[in-house]
């Protein structure tokens, strides 16, 4: 399943799949970069556990994984009739559903599955059975895809040459395959262009340092490391050119919701005149919310008072540990999709992309 650095076209790591049989195979982000090593699940409880745990994460995958987790209640449960199927299906979406709430594609993917268990033309329990399993597997194709063709769109704006930060973690790792932002990095470097990456830490998990460099460093790809809080001095010294970035959720207005210390990176791109994009599939936009309907995630105080296990604070200090954050709409230089790339006025454009099919706006 590990099979090195990434050639030209080639997605890379496969972070989950499913197994005939009834297992679901995923790669232990929480290891890593120390161990490339995989967990198995064969019930949707214990892909609920891997998601809340950050065994997986990133808003692509956690939404696959979600698909898969149904796909592995519809195996494993013992009804008999529809009715009953449909049933245990309920209650496995309830578990999966309750594990992350800010990221949208999860809520996507396990509506998706549902809609096929719901099929009416499906009268017995094997027929669902089928249809959920082959459901989660087909998007876990097509997300391969989608990101393979976003990359091949973000990649046009991006010169030969650029010095491109990041945050976070939104390539392979955080899709079933190729990624997002590095999926458009990846693209870029695929289509001839000489670019490197500039990736935050991303504290206090650090997924820039564990995770992006880890897969960027795999494909051969010039990759460097900044505090968080080095940002502003990069910036200003003119160590980058662009910024692209993923996102959890993205709303109609062009609000992004990405993790924690994203919306600080487009102020400061902001100030120095750097464009920065947002690379996400249309999966990942929310097109009913408002900004005030949205949960953020609030993670455990240990995230910030500890690190590896040793405790960084005095016992006793309490810590505010928010897993996203908001990017309002005039900090964003464009929307890179897998339709196309949304520029302001995002309303308007954002409802292009969902009404114009694979022709899309301003695209290539």
């Amino acid at each position: 399943m590990d099979r090195g650095g990434a050639a030209a076209g080639d997605p890379g790591l496969r972070t989950v799949e499913w197994r005939d049989g009834g297992t679901v195979v995923m790669i232990d982000q929480t290891r890593l970069p120390g161990r490339l090593s995989f967990v198995e699940c064969t019930g949707h409880s214990q892909v609920a556990e891997a998601i809340r745990g950050l065994v997986v994460r990133g808003a692509p995958a956690i939404g696959v994984s979600g698909a898969f987790g149904l796909a592995l209640a519809a195996s494993r449960s013992a009804a008999e009739s529809r009715g009953e199927l449909l049933a245990d299906l309920d209650a496995a979406y309830e578990e999966l559903l309750g594990t992350r709430p800010t990221a949208v594609n999860l809520r996507w993917a396990l509506d998706a599955a549902m809609r096929a268990a719901r099929d009416p033309s499906l009268s017995a329990a094997g027929e669902v059975r089928a249809a959920v399993v082959e459901a989660a597997k087909a998007m876990a194709e097509d997300d391969v895809r989608t990101n393979m063709e976003l990359g091949r769109r973000g990649a046009e704006l991006f010169r030969d040459g650029d010095t491109v930060m990041t945050h976070c973690n939104a390539g392979a790792l955080a899709t079933v395959a190729y990624g997002t932002a590095l999926g458009v990095v990846r693209a870029a470097r695929d289509g001839g262009k000489g670019v490197r990456v500039i990736a935050t830490e991303t504290r206090p998990v650090q997924q820039g340092s564990r995770l992006t460099a880890f897969e960027l460093q795999r494909d051969g790809i010039d990759v460097r490391l900044v505090p968080d809080t080095a940002v502003g001095y990069s910036m200003a010294e003119g160590l980058v050119d662009r910024v692209v970035v993923g996102a959890d959720r993205i709303l109609r207005t062009g609000h992004v919701y990405n993790k924690i210390g994203t919306y600080q990176v487009a102020v400061m791109a902001g100030r120095h005149g750097i464009p920065f994009y947002v690379a996400a599939p249309l999966s990942t936009f929310d097109m009913g919310s408002s900004p005030g309907d949205v949960t953020i995630e609030q993670r455990g105080p240990d995230e910030v008072t500890s690190a590896g296990g040793a405790r960084t604070a005095p016992v006793g200090v309490g810590a505010i540990n928010p897993a996203f954050d908001l990017t309002p709409p005039d900090l964003v230089t464009g929307i890179i999709t897998e339709r196309g790339v949304a520029g302001p006025p995002y309303e308007e454009s954002i409802a292009g992309l969902f009404g114009a099919g694979p022709g899309g706006v301003n695209q290539s």
